[in-house]
């Protein structure tokens, strides 16, 4: 007779093999604490609500602000515990973010060996590691989380991952059995799905997928990542992003890669989405091409363009143009500016700053960004 073995049958199976490696736990252990304060001022033109618009925003400068603890514990023979607290914070407020989260970005702990890592808790999904190098300007004000706000939310609740590096070659893989408990909706950072549900096993679940090559210097990539969504309890009961039933499929799929070129970085890639939770513009492409180039020692300068469109429908799609000086007054110490605009479709509304909400322009109008600031890493 065939059987088959749930997702925690897997897991209990992998942690005990993850156990059975070390005999005699040898009990050294380490703590580090660290943490980046990123704060910066822009300035935005053509907002809906009326002109322009200045502030400081609370999600993103150049990267997010966050503080947390990381540590590890010998167990001999290979074998060591690792864990991770990161916690998200918007150091114009000095609040939570990821949806008010004691530690939002990062809460898992796990098993490590020379064949990989087994971590269990919040944690960065595959499609975050696929983007992590061909994504030059990453998760900052003016970049690739203003036309898909979740790429820089690409976490997930509940999940059970294994990343292991081989080489050149890097794996990974993630399930969650329930991938957002937190309502901070509608919001990438908190999307009412808690999933876990013994009536519907598909509810709210997300599996993701990544494969990774780098050589000295190239680098190319490729990752998946699958969300389910559910169905409301009640009429009350607020289910975010549109995929009111758990038949319902929010998919991206990225192939990224980097070449480096006498000192310049050049990255790019494209994000493939097909979302079931948009009745409108369900399928969508997202290119992206950047480079990276270090003019002295201290002074860095990096531009990407960004173009997202919709597959069979028009007047929705946007383009971006981002440009970055990033000046570094000492190995832990930065100040920046950066410049953004973006030119949207006729029916389209999208803000060139993913730096907090309220700031999307009428439609078909154009916008301009401009943004300075200090990040402080320790």
């Amino acid at each position: 007779m065939k059987t088959t073995r749930s997702p925690i049958a897997m897991a209990a199976a992998a942690l005990v093999a993850f156990a059975g490696a070390s005999a005699s736990a040898q009990g050294v252990s380490s703590v580090t604490l660290y943490g980046i304060v990123d704060v910066g001022v822009e300035h935005l033109t053509n907002v809906a609500a009326g002109g322009g618009l200045s502030r400081m925003p609370s999600t993103t400068s150049m990267v997010p602000s966050r503080w947390g603890m990381r540590g590890s514990e010998d167990l001999g023979g290979g074998l060591k515990a690792i864990y991770t607290l990161e916690a998200g914070f918007a150091p114009d407020q000095g609040t939570p973010n990821q949806g008010g989260r004691g530690f939002g970005r990062q809460t898992w702990v796990g098993l490590s060996s020379d064949w990989g890592s087994l971590t269990l808790g919040r944690q960065n999904s595959m499609l975050f590691w696929s983007l992590l190098d061909s994504d030059v300007i990453g998760p900052a004000v003016f970049a690739m989380g203003s036309l898909d706000a979740y790429i820089p939310n690409s976490r997930a609740d509940n999940m059970l991952a294994w990343r292991g590096n081989f080489g050149g070659l890097s794996l990974g893989a993630g399930y969650s059995f329930g991938r957002d408990a937190v309502n901070a909706g509608p919001s990438p950072a908190g999307t009412n799905c808690p999933g876990e549900s013994g009536s519907d096993k598909q509810a709210c679940r997300q599996w993701s997928l990544y494969a990774k090559y780098d050589a000295p210097a190239w680098g190319v990539a490729l990752g998946y990542e699958q969300q389910n969504g559910r169905t409301p309890a009640s009429s009350t009961d607020l289910v975010f992003g549109g995929l009111n039933s758990s038949s319902k499929r929010d998919e991206r799929l990225h192939l990224g890669g980097y070449v480096k070129l006498a000192g310049v970085k050049i990255g790019g890639g494209l994000l493939r989405r097909d979302n079931d939770g948009d009745a409108v513009k369900p399928r969508s492409n997202l290119w992206y091409l950047g480079a990276s180039y270090p003019v002295t020692q201290a002074l860095v300068l990096e531009g990407q363009w960004l173009t997202l469109r919709y597959r069979g429908v028009s007047d929705y799609d946007s383009d971006m143009l981002v440009a970055r000086a990033v000046y570094n007054l000492s190995k832990r110490t930065a100040v920046y500016t950066q410049v953004g605009h973006i030119r949207n479709d006729r029916l389209a509304t999208v803000s060139v700053s993913g730096g907090a909400p309220g700031s999307n322009t009428a439609p078909g109008r154009s916008q301009t960004g401009i943004n300075f600031g200090i990040r402080h890493s320790f």
